[in-house]
Formats: structure tokens, sequence, C-alpha cells
């Protein structure tokens, strides 16, 4: 890609405060970007070659929105946690094995995209986040789900299609939880805390695909009060 694209791309960035390039080949992340470090709002680089993500990114203090899906990542800098203003988070497809240390001063976060990754287990870094409503960790290695869970201020939470087969009874406790996914995971049914069904927040429980049958599900105690929850929060939505 030239110079005179990548200067027309700024140009139109300085106005809009959105900077997209996607699909480009990038393989680092353009230096160039600095100069609108007031101006942006968005930045969108997915679906390039990007390895590792500029200790640059800490100066875009302003930056509400960040995506980086299906690039080549294998950790992120430190610098990412000075982002104040960050809402949207969008690191699905790359190869993350954790967070930084600070992840939990992104103070703003209200959505987090780590699908496709290879995390072997729910960042305990989440629990600091206040305002966090989606978080996305579905097609990773996560194994079990800790005892923090249950700080989780998240209101959606996807774990499909990882390798879970322990869950901690916390997760009942976490305040805001209505959407727990759990869709092709390696749970036994005596490993799925019965308090998620008589004792939680949660309204929605999605968990075909594991090792047991729905309907043994509808056999445990608890199920009918979930089903209470479930069904007034579909009238609800209607």
């Amino acid at each position: 890609m030239g110079n005179s694209a990548l200067k027309a791309h700024l140009e139109t960035a300085q106005k809009t405060g959105v900077f997209q390039l996607t699909g480009k080949g990038l393989t680092e992340f353009p230096e160039d970007l600095q100069k609108l470090t007031s101006n942006l709002r968005t930045i969108d680089l997915s679906n390039n070659k990007i390895e590792l993500l500029s200790p640059l990114i800490g100066k875009f203090s302003f930056l509400k929105s960040l995506v980086l899906n299906n690039n080549k990542l294998t950790a992120l800098p430190e610098e990412l946690c000075k982002l104040k203003k960050l809402e949207t988070l969008h690191l699905n497809g790359n190869h993350l094995r954790q967070l930084p240390a600070a992840f939990g001063q992104l103070s703003a976060l209200k959505t987090l995209s780590l699908s496709g990754n290879q995390l072997r287990t729910v960042p305990t870094q989440l629990c600091g986040l206040r305002h966090l409503d989606v978080v996305d960790l579905s097609k990773n290695q996560i194994q079990n789900v800790p005892d923090s869970v249950g700080e989780l201020q998240a209101i959606e939470l996807n774990l499909n299609q990882n390798q879970i087969s322990q869950i901690s009874v916390q997760i009942s406790h976490c305040p805001r939880l209505k959407v727990l996914r759990l869709e092709e995971n390696c749970l036994e049914l005596s490993m799925l805390p019965q308090s998620i069904l008589s004792d939680s927040q949660i309204s929605l429980l999605a968990v075909e695909g594991n090792l047991f049958e729905i309907k043994k599900l509808r056999e445990l105690e608890g199920y009918d009060k979930y089903m209470e929850r479930f069904t007034a929060t579909k009238k609800k939505f209607a």
C-alpha cells in the first residue's frame, strides 16, 4: 500500500475520527497514526498480519473502539491499559494467551471479544471492570472457570467451544450475569453448579453439546426457578 493511499486514509480519519484499514496485509501498527492521537475515536485494523501492537496505542487517549480481529497478535502491550475511554475492544482470531496485568484499568470497557485465541483460563483482570456488558471468550482453550468469576460484572458471558469441565459455584454470584453460554464444552451434568439454576440472575443458560442430554437438565433441582426467570425475560423482549 502506497504512502499516498495511507495519506488519504489519514486525512479522512482526521475529519471523521475513524481510521479503518482492513485486509491490506499490514504487518505493523501504522506509525503515522500518532499524528491523530487526539482525533481518533475508532481504529479498525482487522484482517491484517500485525504481530505486535505498538506501545504508541497508549497515546490515543480519546479512543472508544479498537478492532484488531484476525491478525497475528501473541501479546498486548501494557500501554493499551491507559485507554480510559475505550468502550469496545475486538481481538477475535489472534494468538493471545493472556491479557496485560493492568487490563483492569480499562475502566470504561463495555464490550470485549476474544473469540478464537489461545486463552487457557478466564482472565482475572476482567473482574475489576465495572461497566462490562458482554464478554466473548468462545473458541479458546479454557478448561475451568475459577472462583474469581463471581466478581465479574458482565451481563453476558460467552464460553462456547472451549474445553470446560469445571465451573466454580461462584458464577451464581455474578451480580449482573443474565446470559451464560457454555455450548460445546466437556461438562458432565454433575459439574454444572445447581445454584446457577436455583440461585442466580441467569435467565438464559445455553449448554447444548456437552456430555449430558439437555432433558436431564430439566430434572435438576432449581430448574423451575430458572424457567421462571427465562420466561419473564422472554416476555420483556417480546
